[in-house]
């Protein structure tokens, strides 16, 4: 009885208006109060300096950490390498081109290629063979636990050379994808009167979003115009860089420019039409192919399925009857 009449109390308008207006002046009172407190502007500025200056200190120490932990790892990588003597063979002067047609050209490139090259081999060998010796994995007899510790020793040592070989392909189809367009822009720079160092510059730098790989290739061999003595050993280092016929086309003729004096836009205009009409011609090519390569997939997955709807219905029938039989 008493809970029912609290709540009949509760339930009455004069009630549920004094509670109302009860709680419209703690806050009408809370608003006042938080608009009289004096707040100081320059203690919450203080505040967020520190924190900023934590954060970057932070970051700063973290930065520094990875750089002494990279410098350390590099040191281990140089002396093994120095150690065995790996960078004065002749072999090591075609790792560095591999590396730079790759888009590597740090000066612990060749160091770092040389130690995996030299350290896969042990390490993917003594994996496998901890795996199917000591671990028993795959339950392998004695000659197949041989043969898979071998193998893990040869992918060891060309996994190196397959990478690199990978990321050279991948740079190469990027560079031939961007070089009309980047031809295009080169012509309306020297048109415009630019010299061929501030051409390439320009280039480069409107090129860096569209395709990074070729405003990288063209702004070194920009600077390399600049600083090295002779101009033609730029543009045959932009050739060892990219071996691509297109910009070995590209530099004969800039090459022709520079010994014959003939005009540079008018030859370079000639050669983006034929890029650009090359690379139409491809696309064409593959669109060709596209109803050839379609053909598997239709025969394996949509004709089942189509036989399957069109004989079902026909098969259940058959079944019903033979089973009223």
């Amino acid at each position: 009885m008493n809970l029912m009449a609290l709540l009949s109390e509760l339930a009455k308008p004069e009630t549920v208006l004094t509670v109302l207006a009860g709680l419209a002046a703690t806050a009408i009172i809370g608003l006042v109060w938080s608009a009289a407190i004096a707040r100081d502007p320059l203690s919450d500025r203080a505040k967020d300096l520190k924190q900023r200056r934590e954060t970057l200190r932070g970051d700063l120490l973290l930065a520094k950490q990875n750089r002494t932990r990279r410098q350390a790892a590099l040191g281990i990588v140089h002396r093994t390498t120095n150690r065995l003597n790996l960078l004065r063979s002749q072999h090591a002067a075609s790792v560095a081109l591999k590396l730079a047609q790759a888009g590597w050209r740090a000066k612990d490139a060749v160091s770092i290629y040389m130690f995996l090259k030299l350290c896969l081999p042990f390490v993917f060998g003594g994996a496998a063979a901890v795996g199917v010796f000591w671990l028993g994995a795959f339950d392998l007899p004695p000659i197949g636990r041989v043969f898979v510790a071998m193998l893990a020793v040869v992918i060891g040592a060309y996994a190196p050379e397959v990478f690199v070989k990978n990321a050279t392909t991948k740079r190469m189809l990027a560079l031939q994808k961007g070089l009309p367009d980047a031809l295009d822009l080169l012509v309306i720079c020297t048109e415009a009167g630019l010299a061929l160092d501030g051409a390439l510059t320009r280039v480069a730098g409107e090129s860096e979003k569209s395709c990074p790989e070729l405003a990288d290739e063209f702004g070194l061999t920009a600077i390399e115009l600049g600083f090295l003595p002779v101009r033609r050993t730029a543009l045959e280092n932009l050739i060892k860089r990219v071996d691509l016929p297109a910009m070995r086309g590209v530099v004969n003729t800039l090459l022709q420019t520079e010994k014959y004096g003939t005009p540079v836009a008018q030859s370079l205009r000639v050669l983006s039409a034929e890029f650009r009409e090359e690379r139409m011609l491809k696309a064409e090519e593959k669109a060709a192919k596209l109803p050839a390569t379609l053909t598997v997939p239709l025969i394996v997955f949509i004709m089942p399925t189509l036989f399957i709807v069109l004989l079902g219905p026909a098969i259940l029938r058959a079944l019903d009857g033979l089973g009223g039989l």
